[in-house]
């Protein structure tokens, strides 16, 4: 059963998703010539991601934010605005208070959306998952397959077939590198949907999945949920935590696998 939320629960699921990003672009950056364009800088307790070639707000954001670095907004703002991109905080409720929205808003900055962070507390239980057809099979990606994942990836989020190979490349330095696993969902022997975990001392975030248009409404979603809180019982993990959008069907489907709100964070952008 989740127990109450506290502040320090709040730090500790934001923490977890800093944690993951923080090691998947780390390890873009460390690949040869870093043909990314990843830099991360720390601002106080704000974590600065930045990417050249990848313009998407999960690689170019201010994460970690809180009231006490509201003293370093102009140095985070000259960071992506020396580098061509938009600022955009990820502000957390109860990290802040209503000077630092004042500060935020004087630099003309705007509240221009939400996302939601899920949790949920593991017991010492073991369930397995079980599959409600014959016709599904989930199993851990192989390393040979990371160009099938990124296809899915790709086709799975609307982005063109001319990232896969890009994708695949982004995600083939995390396969090996500790903490991370990869999932993939076949659907009558076909590959179907993919999913991503990475695990931090008792922390696991779910931190990517995707199913392919044609192979929707059929549970491999929220069987990939199951699957990977399943493996962080085995690595003996306390806590489990996801983002997504608020009611989106990813929200419902982290809900009826036991997650529950944390917060629901909002973004704000220059």
């Amino acid at each position: 059963m989740n127990s109450v939320l506290t502040e320090t629960l709040i730090k500790k699921i934001e923490q977890s998703e800093m944690d993951y990003m923080y090691d998947r672009v780390t390890a873009i950056q460390e690949r040869p010539g870093n043909p990314e364009g990843i830099a991360v800088q720390k601002f106080g307790n704000a974590l600065c991601l930045y990417s050249r070639t990848m313009p998407w707000a999960a690689f170019n954001t201010v994460k970690g934010f809180s009231s006490s670095d509201v003293d370093r907004i102009n140095q985070i703002m000259d960071y992506y605005i020396g580098r061509g991109r938009k600022v955009q905080f990820e502000i957390v409720p109860s990290l802040v208070d209503q000077n630092v929205l004042k500060h935020l808003s004087e630099r003309g900055l705007y509240q221009s959306g939400f996302h939601t962070s899920v949790y949920t507390e593991l017991t010492a239980s073991n369930v397995n998952v079980q599959v409600p057809s014959e016709y599904i099979e989930i199993e851990e990606l192989q390393e040979n397959q990371m160009m099938t994942y990124a296809s899915i990836h790709c086709r799975g989020t609307g982005l063109s077939d001319d990232g896969i190979p890009y994708v695949a490349a982004n995600n083939q330095v995390l396969y090996n590198r500790p903490g991370w696993k990869f999932f993939i969902a076949y659907y009558q022997k076909n590959p179907a949907a993919v999913a991503v975990m990475y695990t931090k001392d008792t922390t696991a975030s779910l931190t990517f999945a995707a199913t392919l248009p044609e192979y929707r409404n059929l549970g491999l979603h929220q069987l990939l949920i199951k699957k990977r809180i399943e493996e962080a019982r085995k690595s003996n993990c306390k806590l489990v935590v996801s983002q997504c959008a608020f009611l989106s069907q990813s929200h419902r489907n982290m809900e009826c696998a036991g997650m529950k709100i944390g917060y629901v964070r909002t973004t704000w952008t220059s």
